[in-house]
């Protein structure tokens, strides 16, 4: 018999991959979008499928973590063997803008599906919530693994840490199998264009074709461990196949600074550039013409910076036989293929 997945935030970047993932698994899945005037389904669009079609295995149903008459139909119709948390509104810079809304999404909205989850004696559903990296925020740690402190520096940070241990909290009260994946940070194609390395590799493609002249950036010199998505979903998956439900770090294990990233996206794009000056007169040079291509603007820096975070996943190596597929120069080489592909 065929196993049903429910993914909540099925319309962003992992929700898509992960879509695509249990599809190939023969899972029927049930995605969670929801009601707009303009339908941001453009990640799923090539698996949507027409429900007169006989193969009819990819779903779509409209619903909102903040609404939990929606979400308790939703769970009660479709009986999901596994129920995906991956919506949230996941933007570090925008829950400083919209701290209450974070909130009710980020953490209220697990709790909401847990307690439905909760009340279900027909089935042992499987839960899978979406933590990150930012949980750690300031922390001092050399690696951030499942053992270390939690020390969040944004609203989005403490509202994802409540859903981590509500999470817990619910596991260990009653008996669910509930998981938490810590996902340190991974990018794609399919990345929003107000994410950082979406940023980067649009502004930089969009200035090699001479369509932009200059790419305005915040904090250079945070480092972030980044990996590739559809990887980090292969590890969603595997933590929900496990006998006994856990909590899992998920990182590559090397960490790189935003103007390392640039650096090697220019590698790539055969833009030979230099930087000149320090802090927020810092910018870069392109050496061709000796115009200045990437200049700070500190309206693009956190209330709170997190300078630095470094993911230690030995425990998803040896449990899970996880490790990352993708190096960081492979994931720059994939997103600029794919921005100039969609430009032609």
């Amino acid at each position: 018999m065929k196993k049903v997945a429910l993914i909540f935030g099925v319309t962003g970047q992992d929700g898509s991959y992960l879509a695509e993932f249990l599809l190939k698994k023969k899972y029927t899945v049930y995605g969670v979008i929801r009601r707009s005037s303009n339908p941001n389904t453009h990640r799923i669009d090539h698996i949507y499928q027409d429900r007169h079609d006989k193969k009819y295995n990819f779903r779509l149903c409209y619903g909102d973590l903040t609404d939990s008459l929606s979400v308790s139909q939703i769970i009660n119709k479709t009986k999901p063997d596994e129920i995906y948390n991956l919506a949230a509104q996941s933007h570090v810079a925008v829950s400083f803008e919209i701290p209450e809304y974070t909130a009710n999404t980020d953490a209220l909205g697990a709790l909401r599906i847990l307690e439905i989850i909760k009340t279900i004696k027909s089935k042992k559903i499987k839960y899978y919530q979406a933590g990150t990296s930012e949980m750690f925020g300031k922390t001092k740690s050399k690696f951030q693994n499942e053992k270390t402190n939690f020390f969040p520096a944004s609203p989005y940070g403490v509202a994802k840490l409540y859903s981590h241990w509500i999470t817990i909290n619910y596991r260990q009260a009653y008996n669910l199998y509930a998981c938490n994946g810590i996902l340190f940070n991974h990018e794609s194609p399919r990345r929003g264009i107000n994410f950082v390395t979406k940023k980067i590799i649009t502004g930089l493609c969009d200035i090699k074709k001479n369509k932009q002249k200059i790419l305005y950036l915040g904090n250079l010199y945070a480092k972030r461990d980044w990996g590739y998505a559809p990887d980090y979903c292969e590890a969603m998956w595997k933590i929900l196949q496990q006998k006994k439900p856990d909590d899992y770090v998920i990182a590559t294990g090397k960490t790189y600074s935003v103007k390392e990233f640039i650096n090697f996206t220019c590698k790539y794009l055969n833009m030979n550039i230099r930087w000149k000056g320090f802090g927020t007169s810092e910018c870069a040079i392109n050496r061709f013409n000796n115009k200045i291509i990437i200049k700070i603007d500190k309206d693009y820096f956190r209330p709170v910076e997190v300078d630095y975070l470094l993911g230690d996943a030995k425990k998803a190596r040896k449990v899970l036989k996880w490790k990352p597929k993708t190096s960081i120069h492979k994931l720059v080489q994939i997103m600029v293929d794919e921005e100039l592909n969609l430009s032609k």
